[in-house]
């Protein structure tokens, strides 16, 4: 059967309190805790060599760890400076050799910025980013997963992400759901029936097979009136979004997504709490 499966967004830290120093130690760490993936972190850059990361990819192997990598923050694919833009090539490429080196299926990208130019223009230029990216690639079979973002003035929406995956099939959606219920200042995720328009909106547009097999992200997050503030643990009861009904909707309708977890310093713990919510709903099925 076909299962849902949970990790952190790089190492908590409990990882380091308990005498852990390096990633290589951490798919051990992972596998000895009952966690089945992990997304490596190069939000500020690359800086990681590739014979590490081949290091890295043969420990995930070994514990069966799924593996995705988190493209570098400064990317912008709709940057309206076009030198500056069309670098975000090259560091997507970047990405995508890093992510063959370890062994990662998924590189997670966001998407840019909305601030100085109307979203339709925004949306443009990201489209003709994306398209110059692709034309570079070739054939890549690394997923190329585009994320929501939190903040209302970022590209970033769930309709934006979806109408630029629907450019080219090696594209694909990552949900953020606390970046949405963030930038719609909260509420926007309440019942297992929220959570459940999100794939169907994606089946619907992208095909089942990407929403079945979709790439979320999940934290509670702090907002303002503009969007995200901050990312939270799951001790808050104050922001959300809750997990719970989003885990009724998958263990229901028998999606597979891959669930990242970013809490601040506790995502393994709130990965795991993740999972034990999910094995007990398909218990209850």
């Amino acid at each position: 059967m076909e299962r849902a499966l949970f990790g952190p967004a790089g190492n908590c830290d409990r990882f380091y309190a308990e005498g852990n120093k390096h990633t290589l130690e951490a798919m051990k760490w992972l596998f000895e805790n009952r966690i089945d993936a992990y997304e490596y972190q190069c939000g500020n850059g690359i800086r990681t060599k590739l014979e590490t990361f081949e290091k890295l990819g043969k420990e995930a192997k070994k514990y069966n760890i799924s593996l995705s990598l988190h493209a570098p923050y400064y990317i912008s694919l709709s940057g309206v400076e076009e030198d500056k833009r069309l670098k975000s090539l090259d560091y997507i490429k970047a990405s995508v050799n890093a992510a063959n080196a370890l062994g990662a299926d998924r590189v997670v990208i966001h998407t840019g910025s909305a601030a100085k130019i109307s979203r339709n223009e925004a949306l443009a230029l990201a489209k003709d980013t994306m398209a110059r990216t692709l034309d570079m690639l070739g054939d890549t079979k690394v997923k190329l997963c585009l994320e929501t973002m939190g903040k209302k003035n970022q590209l970033g929406t769930l309709d934006e992400v979806i109408e630029l995956c629907s450019i080219d099939k090696r594209l694909c959606p990552c949900v953020d759901f606390g970046h949405l219920n963030a930038r719609d200042v909260g509420g926007i995720f309440v019942t297992s029936d929220d959570y459940r328009r999100v794939f169907d909106l994606i089946g619907e547009k992208l095909g089942d097979e990407k929403a079945k097999n979709l790439h979320c992200h999940f934290s509670k997050i702090e907002y303002t009136s503009q969007g995200e503030k901050k990312h939270l643990t799951f001790e808050d009861n104050t922001f959300g979004p809750d997990f719970e009904p989003l885990c009724e909707a998958i263990a229901k309708e028998k999606l597979c997504p891959r669930i990242i977890c970013e809490s601040a310093g506790t995502q393994a713990d709130d990965a795991l709490d993740m999972k034990a919510c999910y094995e007990n709903c398909l218990e209850l099925l």
